[in-house]
């Protein structure tokens, strides 16, 4: 009996081997590479899936979905020969499992070596500055070239990136002066332009005041000249309701002959001819009071060219020509 019970005990675990080889559970986005013999039979998708066991095994086990690779930092030699250090990372899919097992050994060292390789073609034909500045061009050359061959691997490499582009440390500090250096020039032209507009602007700030206190002066001198006008006009309007006559003309002269004389400066006067006429109605009148009132020549000049008549003898000195002859001011002591 122990003998059929370990036979029958042998035979529980062949089965039990046999269902586990036999029943095949695939996870979802990857796939299984089945062989027969050493030889390709099929692809496993996802699911469950039966094999024939001891005679069909798994080779492989693909993941299908996008893997994200980093390189470490490569040197390339850039068109001006200096040497640089690039990070790059490659988004890859894995499109065929068939080919990607037997079209080559390992894919990844495979994509690796060939966007050194690539990468060094197109940096080599770039200088510096192009290579800082043109990474899109870099990137988009690259995935050109890697789609193109990965494709019979059946891989698509969906993006190439470049993470770094590291110049030498002598490069760097070059192009750190030169770009204080440009923004210093750039600050320079700011301020410069800054106080341009200023002054500009002050300038035609003082040109509106100008122009302004210019246009005030002119209409308060035009408020004033119409104004003295309308007092011309006034005073020549009063006087000429107030109808004055001669006589009162002639006083009123006589008042201001006072203010005329004062001064020590005021030595010669000149004295309308018109006034001669006014003066003529109270020329009498002052004649008739005797001493101490000024003489005034109403007459004509004498044939020697002498005055015509002096009025009588006081305290001033003849003052006035009825003819607008230029007559001089003396100062002469009173006759008690």
């Amino acid at each position: 009996m122990q003998p059929i019970i370990i036979v029958l005990i042998i035979l529980v675990v062949l089965v039990f081997i046999a269902l586990i080889k036999t029943i095949q559970v695939i996870p979802q986005a990857s796939a299984a590479i089945v062989e027969r013999f050493g030889r390709y039979t099929r692809t496993l998708n996802a699911g469950l899936n039966i094999v024939v066991p001891f005679i069909d095994s798994i080779r492989n086990r693909i993941d299908l979905r996008e893997q994200v690779v980093p390189f470490p930092p490569q040197p390339v030699i850039t068109q001006d020969n200096l040497v640089v250090n690039i990070d790059t990372v490659i988004y890859y899919q894995v499109t065929d499992a068939r080919a990607a097992t037997y079209e080559v050994a390992s894919y990844i060292q495979a994509i690796e070596q060939l966007t050194v390789t690539t990468l060094r073609n197109i940096i080599g034909g770039m200088d510096l500055e192009r290579t800082l500045t043109s990474r899109e061009e870099i990137n988009a050359a690259l995935r050109g070239v890697l789609d193109e061959a990965t494709g019979k691997w059946g891989i698509r490499v969906n993006r190439v990136e470049l993470k770094a582009i590291e110049p030498p440390t002598s490069i760097q500090d070059s192009m750190e002066k030169q770009m204080r250096a440009d923004r210093d020039k750039r600050a320079a032209i700011l301020t410069a332009e800054g106080i341009r507009q200023s002054q500009i602007l002050t300038a035609e700030g003082e040109k509106q005041s100008a122009i302004l206190r210019a246009e005030g002066e002119s209409k308060a001198a035009a408020l004033r000249a119409e104004g003295e006008a309308q007092a011309v006009r006034t005073v020549f309007e009063a006087i000429h309701a107030g109808d004055p006559d001669q006589k009162l003309l002639s006083y009123q002269y006589l008042q201001m002959l006072p203010k005329i004389a004062e001064g020590d400066a005021n030595k010669l006067w000149i004295v309308p001819s018109e006034i001669g006429d006014a003066l003529k109605g109270l020329s009498g009148a002052f004649g008739n009071l005797g001493g101490g009132t000024p003489g005034f020549n109403t007459g004509g000049n004498s044939a020697d060219g002498s005055n015509g008549g002096n009025g009588g003898n006081g305290g001033g000195a003849g003052v006035v020509n009825p003819r607008g002859a230029a007559v001089e001011r003396r100062e002469e002591p009173p006759v008690y």
